[in-house]
């Protein structure tokens, strides 16, 4: 199927592992010039060797945490410099430390903020310029179905990614004028690293073997 994205310009962020990981692979398999995001260095190594081996395109990498503003701005930098523009944008952090109430002081919420809602706006004030002036843009958040229902133990993603949705409602009609779209992915359960992690953090909260655990979910 074609898509219509040959050519494009995407940055997907966190595009190392999981989701964002697997994004990156599939625009890279509609033609799209694909700028890889990470933190580690060797994870962006293997990711940009595999994408080659498996689609045949060679992304951009960029080492960026998307939770520092300096990082985010140099990142965009970098971009323009080698492409002049940006099309699309998916934007996508990991997540938070699983927990209740109580687990949590106010640094945990603070970085929790920077992770889930900051990065997001970052990345998308950087965006918006480009996509502006070109009349043409497509903002992807990867979010959590967390917006639509709690999930227990998740308060901190059950309450920050839900200010991403409030974002993207409010910015929508705004950039709509431009031919610019906004919308948000809120997948449920799927087998990555985090869900690895979250599996275990339920475990040992009920006293229930990590396999036991997932098999719940399933």
């Amino acid at each position: 199927m074609d898509l219509g994205l040959k050519g494009k310009v995407a940055l997907v962020a966190a595009s190392t592992n999981g989701l964002g990981k697997a994004t990156a692979m599939a625009l890279a398999s509609e033609g799209t010039e694909v700028i890889v995001n990470g933190r580690d260095k060797q994870n962006i190594s293997d990711t940009v060797g595999e994408m080659k081996a498996k689609t045949g395109k060679s992304p951009f990498a960029v080492q960026a945490d998307v939770t520092k503003p300096d990082d985010v701005d140099r990142m965009f930098h970098e971009i323009a410099g080698r492409f002049g523009t940006i099309h699309i944008l998916v934007t996508n952090a990991g997540g938070p430390p699983a927990g209740s109430l109580d687990d949590f002081r106010d640094d945990d919420w603070m970085n929790a903020f920077q992770l889930n809602l900051m990065s997001t706006v970052r990345l998308i004030r950087n965006a918006i310029p480009f996509m502006r002036k070109q009349k043409w843009g497509r903002i992807v958040n990867i979010v959590s179905l967390t917006v639509k229902q709690p999930i227990d133990n998740l308060l901190l993603s059950n309450s920050l990614r839900t200010s991403v949705i409030g974002l993207a409602k409010t910015l929508s009609k705004d950039l709509a004028r431009d031919n610019v779209l906004i919308n948000n992915i809120a997948p449920y359960y799927v087998s990555t690293k985090r869900i690895d992690y979250l599996m275990e953090q339920t475990a040992s909260r009920l006293g229930i073997t990590k396999e036991d655990a997932l098999q719940n979910i399933v």
